[in-house]
């Protein structure tokens, strides 16, 4: 299965706004302890749901403009994106069972 897809301001539009399927984004950075903890959470929600979802990631140090647009404040942050528009938003560290679950509308 393949890993998170690295994307940046240059590649945002077309890797995750414009993608034909939901893509969960995973805003992160090097020194945050709970983004390490949450990008296998992440990369298994991917993997487990290939056909229905996306993962991609956004480091938020490289993509300040990013990280503005879409109001993240505290990382880390995964937002779903669907049909170009954020349709759902989670704040913080959570076991992938729990991930899955406040996604289940994406992943059915």
């Amino acid at each position: 299965m393949a890993a998170p897809t690295t994307v940046d301001d240059a590649t945002f539009e077309a890797e995750v706004l414009n993608s034909a399927k939901p893509v969960l984004v995973d805003f992160w950075a090097p020194w945050c302890g709970p983004c390490r903890l949450v990008s296998p959470v992440v990369e298994a929600v991917g993997e487990a749901h290939p056909d229905k979802i996306s993962t991609a990631k956004v480091n938020t140090d490289e993509n300040q403009q990013l990280a503005m647009r879409y109001g993240i404040f505290s990382i880390p942050t995964m937002i779903v994106f669907k049909g170009g528009r954020e349709a759902a938003r989670l704040v913080g560290y959570m076991p992938q069972a729990t991930m899955e679950d406040r996604l289940r509308e994406f992943l059915a």
